[in-house]
């Protein structure tokens, strides 16, 4: 079987967990490659994500490392035997290989938890919105593969109401929530949006003020599978994202968010009727913001 070319970020991410194995057991390249029966060449293959390794191998690597979880090395098997398909695959010709990434980590999360300080986290979108974004922003597109990337991200937002829907918790800053986009309906619907998303029970939304403390610059959005070890920080940029895998990065990230939570306002619940309201909160801010809209 020749090597793959263009690695998916779940390969490398396997690739890189089976070199940190390694590591941890303390082996050089050519020992891990003794125990497990294989070529020197073999083993760098597996840990830069460019080609398989059996289920079979990887357990005897496993048994190398002193107190090892054994949710942790099923939880690497199944990454090693996923084909990598879903909904997502119907769209690899048409948007760009760090969308599919981002799809099919979102298809595996039990935990999501997003900060954005500009936009409206892409998962809580409107079609209006995500078109104006397009329309309005940066990186230049054909009207195609601007078309096929709407209905991408439009696409990905069904994790949100599946069978098995993971727990996802964003905190917005309010700046992100004043742009009209020259178009006072698009916003408001969008605003509309998001009320409407806090009412699910996966779904918990929290808005970080302008009188609060000055924000983090920064939007992240960490996808946690049901091993959190497993968990990725996706930062985005314009011109290529950062994927955080390393244990150092989830514990960061987790404790920034952690901080956003305590500044941000009380999280919105739709249920609460506006009288019963005792002190400031997420959902009262945004109807606020809601009435100029008019």
């Amino acid at each position: 079987m020749g090597q793959r070319v263009n690695p998916t970020y779940r390969q490398r991410r396997f690739g890189a967990e089976v070199r940190k194995l390694r590591e941890v057991a303390g082996l050089s390249v050519s020992e891990s490659a003794e125990l497990m029966g294989m070529r020197q060449s073999h083993v760098s293959a597996v840990e830069a994500g460019r080609t398989h390794l059996s289920s079979e191998r990887l357990r005897r690597l496993a048994g190398a490392v002193s107190g090892i979880r054994a949710p942790y090395v099923d939880a690497l098997e199944e990454m090693a035997q996923a084909s990598g398909k879903g909904w997502w695959s119907a769209h690899r010709e048409r948007v760009r290989p760090s969308l599919l990434d981002v799809a099919e980590l979102e298809a595996g999360a039990q935990r999501m938890v997003s900060y954005e300080p500009t936009f409206v986290p892409v998962l809580l979108q409107t079609k209006a919105y995500v078109a104006a974004n397009f329309k309005g922003g940066y990186a230049r597109a054909s009207p195609e593969r601007r078309e096929a990337e709407i209905e991408f991200r439009m696409r990905r937002q069904d994790v949100l109401v599946s069978e098995n829907p993971p727990r996802f918790h964003a905190v917005i800053h309010e700046a992100a929530l004043h742009p009209t986009f020259g178009n006072r309906a698009i916003m408001r619907e969008q605003l509309i949006r998001l009320i409407g998303a806090s009412r699910l029970p996966n779904v918990t939304i929290q808005v970080v003020p302008f009188d609060g403390p000055v924000p983090f610059g920064t939007s992240f959005t960490l996808v946690e599978p049901k091993v959190a070890e497993l968990g990725t920080v996706v930062v985005p940029h314009i011109e290529r994202s950062l994927y955080l895998g390393d244990a150092d990065s989830l514990d960061r990230y987790n404790d920034w968010f952690a901080n956003l939570c305590e500044v941000a306002l009380p999280p919105a619940d739709a249920a609460v009727r506006p009288e019963a309201h005792t002190v400031k909160d997420s959902l009262g801010l945004i109807q606020r913001l809601l009435y100029p809209l008019l």
